[in-house]
C-alpha cells in the first residue's frame, strides 16, 4: 500500500507517523509532503529517514492509495484535485470539506459506513472537539434519541498546533523567571489563564469552533439534535476536555448510561468519584480512547444526563480518527490498492 501524508512536519503530521507505526498500518511505500520551509528535511518512520517533498501540482500522487492531509483548509482546497486525480482516497483533517453534501464526515465509532460513499474521493475528519463528544454520545443516542446538547469545552494548546504548545511552555518559563511574556499564537497570554474564544466570532455571537460542534454533530449522527457550545482555551498542553449536558427523549438511569459507555468502542469509562477517579488531560494525553466520568442526572432537566470527558486532541481528535477511517476502508476492500 502506498500512503501519503500532507503537512508531515506539523503536530498532526508527526502524530500520523506515530499512529501508523504503532498500529502496524500496512505501509509499503510512504510519501511525505510539506511546505517550502519543511521540504528537504526528513522524518523517521520504521527505522529509516523519509524525506519531505514539496507539495506541488504534479503527478506525485499517482499510485497513492490513501493520502492523509493536515495542512490547513486553504491547502486542502487548492490541492484536493491534484491529490485525488489518480484515485487516491483523501482523508482530510481540515475544515475545508466537512459540511459539503458530497463529502462524508466520519467518526468510525458512529458512522463508519458513510465513508463508503465518497463521490469526490474525499472523506472529512471532523473537528477534534466534535469527534470526542460524538464518540461518547453515540452509545447514549442508541439508548434514547438525544434532543439537546449543551457543552463547555476546555481545549488545550495543542489545538492551535505545535508552535502554540511551545509558546505555552515558553510562557510558563518566562513567568517563573520574571520575564516579559511572549504572546503570538493566542489573543492573550494562555499561561495561568482561560480564553473564552477559539476561532473567529460569527454574527450570532458564537465562534466558528462552536458552530462546528453544532453543524458537524448533526451530520455525523444523522440527527436533528441542537448543540449549544462554549469553547474555551485553557493552559493544558495536549488533551481537550468537555463538560456535556444532554436531554434525551426518555429519562435514562445513570446506571444504564454507565453500562452503555463501558461497552462502547473508543470509550473508557473512568467514573469513581468516591476515589477521586475521573478523566483529566494530564493523564489522557497520549491515549487512544475518549475517557468519560462524572456521569450523573442533570438537576435542571427532567430527561437530562451530564458527564465529563477528556481525550487526546492530536490522536483521537485528529490523526488516530483518520487512520481508523482508512483501516475501516481496508476491511471493506474500499481502498484503490493500485
Amino acid at each position: 500500500m502506498k500512503v501519503a501524508i500532507v503537512g508531515a512536519s506539523g503536530a498532526v503530521g508527526h502524530e500520523f507517523l506515530k499512529v501508523l507505526e504503532q498500529r502496524d498500518f500496512p505501509v509499503d511505500e510512504l510519501l511525505l509532503f510539506g511546505s517550502p520551509r519543511s521540504a528537504g528535511s526528513t522524518l523517521p518512520f520504521r527505522g529509516r529517514e523519509v524525506e519531505i517533498k514539496l507539495l506541488e501540482h504534479n503527478d506525485a500522487f499517482k499510485g497513492v492509495d490513501v493520502a492523509f492531509t493536515s495542512a490547513g483548509a486553504g491547502t486542502s482546497r487548492e490541492f484536493a484535485e491534484t491529490i485525488t486525480r489518480h484515485g487516491a482516497v483523501m482523508i482530510d483533517n481540515s475544515s475545508a470539506f466537512r459540511m459539503d453534501a458530497d463529502v462524508p464526515l466520519v467518526v468510525p465509532e458512529c458512522n463508519a459506513e458513510d465513508a463508503l460513499t465518497r463521490p469526490r474521493g474525499i472523506i472529512a475528519n471532523p473537528n477534534c472537539t466534535t469527534i470526542m463528544m460524538v464518540t461518547a454520545l453515540m452509545p447514549i443516542e442508541k439508548l434514547s434519541h438525544i434532543e439537546r446538547i449543551h457543552v463547555a469545552s476546555y481545549q488545550s494548546a495543542s489545538g492551535a498546533g505545535a508552535q502554540a504548545m511551545a509558546e505555552l511552555e515558553t510562557q510558563h518559563r518566562q513567568i517563573a523567571e520574571g520575564k516579559e511574556v511572549t504572546v503570538e499564537k493566542f489573543p492573550y497570554q494562555l499561561a495561568f489563564n482561560a480564553i473564552p474564544q477559539i476561532d473567529v466570532f460569527m454574527p450570532n455571537g458564537y465562534t466558528k469552533e462552536e458552530m462546528k460542534m453544532f453543524d458537524e454533530t448533526r451530520k455525523i449522527l444523522h440527527s436533528d439534535v441542537r448543540c449549544s457550545a462554549m469553547c474555551v482555551r485553557i493552559p493544558a498542553l495536549r488533551s481537550h476536555s468537555e463538560a456535556v449536558w444532554i436531554e434525551t427523549r426518555r429519562p435514562l438511569e445513570v446506571a444504564e448510561v454507565q453500562e452503555a459507555l463501558s461497552k462502547a468502542p473508543g470509550v473508557d469509562l473512568q467514573d469513581n468519584p468516591a476515589a477521586k477517579d475521573y478523566p483529566m488531560p494530564l493523564f489522557t494525553a497520549g491515549k487512544d480512547a475518549v475517557y468519560v466520568g462524572r456521569v450523573r442526572r442533570d438537576l435542571a432537566c427532567e430527561n437530562g444526563i451530564t458527564l465529563w470527558l477528556s481525550g487526546d486532541q492530536i490522536r483521537k481528535g485528529a490523526a488516530l480518527n483518520a487512520v481508523q477511517i482508512a483501516e475501516y476502508l481496508i476491511t471493506r476492500n474500499h481502498l484503490p490498492l493500485h
